[in-house]
């Protein structure tokens, strides 16, 4: 406990000898380095200092009613402005609850439309790929068609038809044109015909 105080005490007379050091520094008065303009101040161009430039003489009374007018006319314009960002601000909300909807309908058509595309390419194939079958095909559907028919005419012969050829035909044609429209007719009606 006694170191506890001398050192104590030792900081104490410590730190009053640094202050008393310091101290002349402070009591003397500081003493300026320039000489200060001179302080006498012009008292009009002190007063203009503060006053606006008042070019057309107005009073201070017609700037501030001036001021004023102008202060409601740009509140006026403010709060119609604030009124337009509140509608475009609801419109915006409206288009996004919009868009919102729109958007699950729009990828259900796209996918749709993808749909569509690729059935009707498929269909598309299978057409062309029918096509070339059938194409294909077409000289022998004619020859199936020719061979029954002269299978028609060997059961039309035995059977006791007669048959004519294409030159006897093209003679039968030429007297009936030759003939009065109702002679043409009765000709035509017996004339038996021969696929």
């Amino acid at each position: 406990m006694q170191t506890n105080k001398k050192i104590f005490t030792f900081l104490v007379l410590s730190a009053l000898t640094f202050l008393m050091v310091g101290c002349p520094n402070v009591l003397e008065p500081n003493r300026p380095v320039f000489k200060p303009a001179s302080t006498k101040h012009d008292s009009t161009s002190m007063s203009k200092r503060f006053q606006e430039s008042n070019t057309k003489g107005q009073t201070a009374v017609d700037s501030a009613i001036e001021l004023a007018k102008e202060h409601a006319r740009l509140s006026e314009e403010t709060s119609a402005l604030r009124q337009k960002n509140q509608g475009l601000i609801a419109e915006n909300r409206q288009l996004k609850d919009r868009i919102a909807a729109l958007e699950p309908e729009l990828t259900q058509t796209k996918k749709e439309l993808t749909e569509a595309n690729d059935l009707l390419i498929e269909m598309r194939i299978e057409l062309n790929n029918w096509k070339a079958d059938i194409l294909g095909f077409r000289d022998e559907i004619r020859y199936a068609d020719k061979a029954q028919l002269e299978a028609l005419l060997r059961i039309l012969t035995v059977l006791g038809g007669e048959i004519k050829t294409e030159a006897s035909q093209e003679q039968d044609r030429g007297s009936t044109k030759t003939l009065p429209t109702k002679q043409r007719k009765s000709v035509l009606k017996e004339t038996p015909i021969s696929g």
